[in-house]
């Protein structure tokens, strides 16, 4: 597939791991805020597509 570079953290969130000057732990929280966000829209996903095929099978 391709890969979006995304921004998920809340201003207060990224000032305070930006100040400490540690890209890396930004990078880290970044990206776990991120998987968090994105699992319940993948499961929701998979939850239509099995009613779906249900639906027309």
């Amino acid at each position: 597939m391709f890969s979006l570079s995304v921004e998920a953290q809340c201003a207060m969130c990224r000032a305070v791991l930006e100040s400490e000057g540690n890209k890396s732990t930004a990078e880290g929280i970044n990206n776990g805020i991120v998987y968090l966000m994105a699992i319940p829209y993948v499961l929701v996903g998979v939850l239509f597509y099995f009613v779906y095929k249900k639906i027309k099978g």
